[in-house]
């Protein structure tokens, strides 16, 4: 059952065609053995979790740091006619998520995919890159069944530690946004900041732009992504992204800093998005 009050006030809320409602969100991956009072603990947190995507209903949220038993959350949160696509990064389709969850009574899929970040995208579980864990993509092809236009969403992780590895990735998905015909969407946690190499590789040449420098009209101030449960300031690292090609206009964004009672959902914030497709 939904948890949504009427208390609970959107950031952005349902939207209806020709807009849609895009959502990224590192969720933060359940951490084990830490004290019930952490806000890192998961108990805390998952209530949270709902009620904010309960609130918020995204027509597509790209999540990450998702392991599988934290799925169901997500999807009771957002109701029955969410459905997801991806698998885990680990070799055999175990370990953290970066799955797309959709509304799918406003979406149908086409087709998806899932690739590993590394030399040997078809191979589950591969790195490579200077990353030690896998890191990968999931892109779902998807078409409104309301307007009848179609879109790409591409969602992904970057890895935390190695700059390489976020070069290398990176390169792979502006690859694979330049041979993608029509409206792309980019959703993840990129790990570093607007002014970085990753951020210029993607935005270089137009392949893509940020959805914050181009929209219409922005909701909230530019708030860091990564408050790591503290007061969200400005002037932070913005690491959360949504990303769009030439194919989608983007009436509104905004950084969601929602708490409840003082407490967080997560360590990073949701950045959010409504956008149309051209």
């Amino acid at each position: 059952m939904s948890e949504r009050t009427l208390a609970d006030k959107p950031l952005v809320g349902p939207v209806e065609a020709p807009e849609l409602h895009i959502m990224t969100y590192n969720i933060r991956r359940r951490v084990a053995h830490v004290n019930p009072w952490s806000h890192d603990h998961w108990g805390r947190r998952e209530p949270l979790v709902r009620r904010l995507l309960a609130a918020e209903q995204p027509t597509i949220l790209g999540v990450q740091e998702a392991l599988p038993d934290q799925l169901p959350a997500i999807l009771e949160g957002l109701g029955e006619k969410y459905s997801s696509i991806g698998r885990g990064r680990n070799a055999d389709g175990g370990g953290e998520q970066c799955p797309l969850v959709y509304d799918s009574a406003r979406l149908e899929l086409l087709d998806w995919d899932q690739d590993a970040l590394s030399n040997t995208p078809d191979e589950p579980g591969s790195n490579g890159w200077g990353n030690l864990i896998p890191r990968i993509i999931v892109t779902g092809r998807f078409r409104d069944r309301e307007t009848g236009k179609e879109l790409t969403i591409i969602n992904t992780h970057l890895d935390h530690m190695s700059r390489k590895s976020r070069q290398q990735s990176v390169m792979a998905i502006r690859s694979l946004v330049a041979r993608t015909q029509g409206a792309v969407v980019v959703l993840g946690d990129f790990n570093t900041g607007a002014a970085s190499q990753p951020y210029e590789a993607l935005t270089s040449d137009d392949v893509l732009t940020d959805a914050w420098d181009v929209a219409e009209e922005r909701l909230t101030e530019l708030w860091g992504t990564f408050p790591h449960y503290r007061a969200p300031k400005q002037g932070r690292k913005r690491i959360d992204w949504v990303m769009v090609n030439s194919g989608v206009t983007v009436v509104e964004t905004g950084i969601n800093t929602t708490r409840y009672d003082g407490a967080w959902p997560s360590d990073h914030t949701p950045v959010q998005a409504i956008i149309t497709v051209d």
